[in-house]
């Protein structure tokens, strides 16, 4: 049994990889498929001056949103932040600086930094503030904007399965922005519900290879939240 990449808790895991001012990319959408155990971990060593890389700064006091509530979040590079007060304050006071893209582009930015693909030209965004100071170019007539590879020193995933090497597998939405970041940072370490040996995984269900994967941590209980729960009003009862 390979136990070269397995920590037995999250804050030994990232024990000798935090320090102030890093870069960290943490997958999920909303709080779907985010590394809350991971996070907590970042929120109990104290590091500050932290650039992150997520679709969205997480909501009042859960996942990501813990870290602007003891402020050591400096610059956010999301796609969306509307459901973080903490947050909206902190930025309308000029207290972090916040870099906004399409979802498509930021998850295209991920992707490519995974690749060492260092830029590429896009339409979306042309005409709009998103394009302000970025090279413009012309192909087959029509205008294109230049966006840049993202990579991290860090990046926090969540899985569902994952076995000893590292190879990992995702459950359904909770997929979302976590392969491309395992792909994008100098080193990535994942949390996963339930492990496995190698071989128990059949490898066409392998979404992130454990090459990706340089330290895991498994999570006895994982604290799965919904941002906002609409519900519809009771019909009054109707008498007979």
């Amino acid at each position: 049994m390979s136990v070269r990449k397995i920590y037995s808790t999250a804050a030994l895991a990232l024990a000798d990889v935090l320090h102030d001012d890093m870069t960290i990319m943490s997958g999920g959408f909303g709080l779907c498929g985010i590394p809350s155990v991971l996070i907590d971990a970042v929120l109990a060593s104290g590091v500050r001056g932290l650039t992150i890389i997520s679709n969205n700064p997480g909501a009042e006091g859960l996942g990501l949103g813990k870290l602007f509530n003891t402020r050591q979040v400096h610059k956010l590079i999301c796609s969306y932040a509307g459901e973080n007060a903490q947050f909206a304050r902190q930025y309308m006071a000029g207290e972090v600086e916040v870099e906004f893209n399409p979802q498509g582009t930021l998850a295209e930015r991920i992707r490519a930094g995974g690749a060492g693909i260092p830029a590429f030209y896009t339409r979306t965004g042309v005409g709009t503030v998103i394009a302000e100071g970025k090279p413009l170019a012309e192909f087959d007539g029509k205008t294109y904007l230049m966006e840049r590879g993202l990579r991290a020193d860090l990046a926090l995933v969540h899985a569902w399965k994952g076995d000893t090497e590292g190879n990992l597998v995702y459950r359904m939405t909770a997929r979302n922005f976590n392969p491309m970041m395992a792909s994008a940072a100098a080193l990535t370490v994942a949390e996963v519900e339930s492990l496995v040996e190698p071989g128990q995984i059949d490898p066409d269900h392998i979404i992130t290879p454990g090459i990706f994967v340089d330290r895991i941590v498994v999570v006895d209980k994982v604290d799965k939240r919904i941002e906002q729960r609409t519900v519809r009003r009771r019909a009054a009862p109707v008498e007979e």
